[in-house]
């Protein structure tokens, strides 16, 4: 049984154990129920792996698997690939990661034309924030003036991207946030997802998303329960309930 499957089941029994008023779980007999649940290593394992190799960390992937007997379900080299491309988007240089992603295969951007929009916007961003305004002004009307003029979702970023150009601070600018490196690591992310789809693979990792559900199944026990809950995810520490 997956681990999000199991979380659930916990969290309807003690809901059903529950429904009549809210009560205290000590920390005795919250860890009593926590030992309860049985998790096969191999399962937390490949969910590890999952993430090194989604997230690109080749070197830690190679390692955890001589260490764990853990088989990537995809072959590694082909993150190396995937992560020159990721970085030179991260860098700023999106020329060169348009080019090593036809590389990879032509069809991801010939098939998905948002990512290939938003990598041209990435294009133009990278030169206003050069300082190159005829350039950029030159760009945006040859390159990406005739895909506004196709789809209104592309004008209007279009649109708010040569905003930027209006104005000496950018810190003054309502659009700023185009020039913060926030955008060049979601673009990067965007053009990272659409290789993995294009190589039949998962393009999020799951542990991100078991997070977020634990976050969520702890929200709706806080209505009918106060427990030893855990605050800080990044130790999962978990903290005595305030009574």
């Amino acid at each position: 049984m997956s681990l999000f499957w199991v979380v659930i089941r916990q969290l309807a029994e003690i809901e059903e154990q529950m429904a009549t008023s809210k009560k205290v779980i000590t920390r005795e007999d919250w860890e009593k129920r926590l030992n309860g649940v049985k998790i096969r290593k191999e399962d937390m394992n490949k969910l590890v792996m999952n993430f090194l190799v989604i997230e690109g960390y080749v070197e830690a992937a190679e390692k955890f698997w001589m260490e764990s007997g853990t088989e990537p379900d995809i072959d590694l080299a082909t993150i190396t690939d995937r992560m020159a491309v990721k970085k030179a988007v991260q860098c700023g240089n999106v020329e060169d990661a348009i080019e090593k992603v036809n590389d990879l295969n032509p069809e991801i951007l010939d098939t998905n034309p948002q990512l290939f929009f938003h990598l041209q916007q990435q294009r133009l961003i990278e030169l206003i924030r050069n300082g190159k305004v005829e350039e950029a002004l030159e760009f945006a009307q040859e390159e990406l003036a005739p895909r506004g003029e196709e789809n209104q979702s592309f004008l209007e970023e279009l649109e708010r991207t040569v905003s930027l150009l209006a104005f000496e601070d950018v810190s003054n600018c309502p659009v700023g946030e185009l020039l913060d490196i926030s955008q060049r690591l979601k673009t990067a992310s965007e053009v990272n997802a659409a290789i993995l789809t294009s190589q039949s693979h998962e393009k999020d990792p799951k542990l991100p998303s078991l997070l977020k559900m634990l976050i969520w199944a702890q929200n709706q026990l806080d209505e009918k329960a106060a427990y030893p809950r855990i605050n800080d995810l990044s130790n999962a520490t978990l903290e005595d309930p305030g009574v």
